[in-house]
């Protein structure tokens, strides 16, 4: 695959244009086969653009949309009053084929249903799910999921998000017979809900999956797997706490000393000791990761975080072109009717 073309809800998120449109516009210039469709009021994406080399704006175009779907508004009502969305319409193009995937910081409950109804999930998911590459402290990645797509997920579901982890360490991270293991409140058999010792024991008799057992939550950045799965509700307040905590050791690490009279060495050697650490913890940086793929459906469809900036919106866009590049939910499609019928 050389073209790609990915459709971007250019309105979606709390700053909307501001942050998505010179967003874009990054991703343009860094990757020459890209090109864009920008969904949303021209009125608002155009005159963003006016001082954007021309040489970036030939591979870009701007679809018009009438509305927005609001952050808060209920994803039942959403998904009723939708047509005419930049978030629908954005979807709409990867459904006729117009584009290979789609990147929103829009309502997630709304996208997530949208998404479902316009693309359809893949032969054998109940329900797709959220999922992101985070970073750990040996230096690698781990696939976690979900993260907040389904808020209470069954044993079957857990089973299916398993499967679809272990395609996107080997396809992205390039992880033979990746580690697959289940969140859990401890490591003992006994412990955890029932959905969870289900899923566990479906997962022991699956040849095809690697499955290590339980993984606690102070496991998360350890790399002691290669894939984390749990349901929604458990993964979303996992990974934004371990993001407030990362933003705040950061932000910590930068404001270290200001404001403060020190002997000049001290602050020489506070400075050094500084760059050191952002070094060694720099890349658990959130904005490095931003964006979760809904895995288990036709098309890619990415979610960004909605407080997303600049940067943060363009990871988003490169995790879009990889996924795409890289064929993952045709290779998904093949394992689940590889390993399905045998987990069941």
């Amino acid at each position: 695959m050389t073209r790609l073309t990915l459709a971007i809800d250019a309105m979606g998120g709390d700053y909307g244009p501001r942050v998505t449109v010179p967003a874009a516009m990054q991703a343009l210039d860094a990757h020459s086969q890209l090109h864009l469709l920008l969904v949303g009021d021209p009125g608002k994406i155009t005159p963003l653009l006016a001082t954007t080399d021309s040489a970036l704006t030939a591979r870009l175009q701007i679809i018009a949309a009438e509305s927005v779907i609001a952050s808060d508004a209920k994803p039942s009502l959403a998904i009723r009053h939708s047509r005419g969305s930049s978030m629908r319409i954005a979807l709409e193009l990867v459904k006729e084929g117009k584009a290979q995937a789609c990147v929103s910081a829009g309502n997630t409950g709304a996208l997530m249903g949208l998404a479902k109804l316009l693309l359809k999930p893949l032969d054998g998911i109940e329900r797709p799910a959220l999922m992101t590459v985070l970073p750990h402290q040996q230096k690698g990645k781990t696939v976690v999921l979900d993260l907040g797509a389904n808020v209470d997920s069954n044993a079957t579901m857990l089973v299916q998000f398993a499967i679809m982890g272990a395609v996107m360490a080997e396809e992205v991270l390039g992880i033979d017979k990746p580690r697959v293991a289940l969140l859990n409140i401890g490591q003992e058999e006994t412990k955890g809900l029932d959905t969870i010792r289900t899923a566990s024991a479906i997962l022991k008799t699956a040849p095809e999956i690697n499955y290590i057992g339980y993984v606690e939550g102070n496991d998360l950045l350890t790399g002691k797997t290669d894939v984390l799965v749990c349901d929604g509700f458990v993964g979303n307040v996992t990974l934004k706490t371990m993001e407030g905590v990362v933003r705040m050791f950061l932000s910590l690490l930068k404001s270290q000393g200001e404001g403060k009279k020190q002997a000049w060495w001290l602050k020489l050697l506070g400075r050094w000791i500084q760059k050191r650490l952002v070094r060694r913890f720099g890349h658990l940086n959130p904005d490095q990761y931003n964006g979760a793929c809904l895995l288990g459906l036709r098309g890619t469809v990415i979610k960004s975080h909605g407080a997303a900036n600049q940067y943060a919106f363009m990871a988003a866009i490169e995790q879009a072109e990889q996924t795409v590049r890289r064929q993952i939910p045709e290779r998904i499609a093949a394992r689940l009717e590889a390993v399905l019928p045998k987990s069941d």
